[in-house]
């Protein structure tokens, strides 16, 4: 039974472009995921999931010379993309971090896969916190892909929530360290760059002191740091909410 993270990214970005291979101190962003990713206990492999597109070549390249796995699939249909790398690395199932996701911390991919083996859920669903994460059974995400008549597939969980034939069990018992409270992690705009250059640049960019506890406390003491980004965070609720009625119509309309 394989387990593996996948981590999904592409340089296409209308908001911050190329923003997984912008660099903070000479490494590419998307390095200091990889980095953190490895520290993971149950995944049998990393494996980033980019798309075909020449664009992404860069991106395979730095799985390469980070020694994880890379998949090139759909540049529009992220759950196929998904599917056809499972189908390839003979996945069962795999936990999903974002690539825009710098500070992502490792042992909440454990507790995500951790709830999947655990538990007969086919969908773990960890959204809420400072970075969102998914668990998926490989299983269900082939009824997705059957069943679907759509390739606009970027918010994943409604296909999984929504479609009320999988198991799907909420992320439950997470420590408090990661619960999001006004600190926003996520790369999207310049001022989030800026954000991640400040932390790992007062950070030392030692692994040691990029424990997710001491950024958090760094963070809570340099609130002016916060304050770099953190007026951008309804600029993302704003896309979300735009992407989320998107896709409660194409589910309206399936189910009629």
């Amino acid at each position: 039974m394989k387990n593996a993270l996948f981590i999904s990214v592409r340089t296409g970005s209308s908001r911050l472009p190329n923003k997984a291979i912008l660099k903070i101190n000479n490494r590419a962003s998307i390095e200091y995921l990889i980095e953190r990713l490895k520290d993971n206990t149950f995944a049998d492999q990393i494996v980033l999931c980019t798309t075909e597109l020449s664009q992404d070549d860069i991106l395979c390249e730095i799985a390469k010379k980070n020694g994880i796995k890379h998949f090139r699939g759909s540049s529009e249909d992220k759950l196929q993309r998904w599917l056809d790398a499972s189908t390839y690395f003979k996945i069962e199932r795999f936990v999903n971090v974002d690539g825009d996701d710098l500070f992502f911390d490792a042992p909440l991919a454990d507790l995500c896969f951790k709830t999947l083996l655990d538990s007969n859920a086919d969908f773990i669903d960890g959204s809420g916190f400072y970075n969102d994460v998914y668990g998926v059974k490989v299983n269900a995400l082939k009824k997705v892909c059957e069943t679907k008549n759509t390739d606009d597939t970027e918010f994943v969980k409604s296909f999984f929530t929504e479609s009320g034939i999988f198991n799907c069990k909420k992320l439950n018992n997470v420590p408090k360290i990661y619960h999001k409270k006004n600190i926003r992690m996520t790369l999207d705009y310049e001022e989030d760059l800026l954000f991640f250059k400040e932390v790992i640049n007062s950070l030392k960019e030692n692994k040691e002191y990029l424990d997710f506890s001491k950024i958090i406390n760094f963070l809570v003491d340099n609130p002016e740091v916060i304050n770099i980004n953190w007026y951008r965070e309804q600029n993302w609720k704003d896309n979300q909410k735009k992407i989320i009625e998107q896709q409660s119509n194409y589910f309206e309309k399936k189910g009629k």
